[in-house]
């Protein structure tokens, strides 16, 4: 390659990496549990972690699952509302994030093709923190809301 391609593909590479820095989801979020709202019977993500993977987004969740269990999930895609699949969660094979503005985006969680969780997130203004609202229905069918609020570490 010659200079001018490698300095083409350098300057695009940091292009890249300068726009997913800047999106305020990126980085460790940690439950803070006393702000948060957990309906009875939901599961619990004690961990969440938004990190670049090439042009993609790269989502880590650990857990506790309904039923007291552990859990440990991982979704790559980007912010564009498709979806794309979910590995390591028993309650979803798919998730799609929408981003609606700079610090809001709308969640959505399918299995087998079917909307299971439907959320929002929204990062504060200061980006120290991040509120996530979702709305799932039980397995007795019941509507239950969860608004869980997460520090950046």
């Amino acid at each position: 390659m010659n200079r001018k391609t490698l300095a083409t593909l350098a300057g695009l590479c940091m292009g890249v990496a300068v726009c997913l820095a800047a999106d305020s989801n990126m980085g460790t979020w940690k439950l803070n549990e006393a702000k948060s709202k957990i309906a009875a019977g939901a599961a619990k993500n004690n961990t969440v972690v938004y990190e670049a993977a090439g042009d993609s987004i790269k989502v880590t969740v650990d857990g506790v699952l309904a039923d007291g269990k552990p859990s440990h999930n991982e979704w790559t895609g980007k912010f564009d509302g498709k979806d794309y699949p979910v590995t390591g969660d028993p309650n979803s094979d798919s998730r799609a994030y929408k981003k609606v503005d700079g610090n809001t985006m709308d969640l959505t969680v399918k299995k087998a093709g079917k909307t299971t969780v439907a959320g929002k997130i929204v990062v504060a203004a200061d980006g120290k923190s991040r509120t996530v609202t979702t709305t799932s229905t039980d397995a007795a069918g019941k509507k239950m809301t969860s608004t869980a609020v997460f520090d950046k570490q």
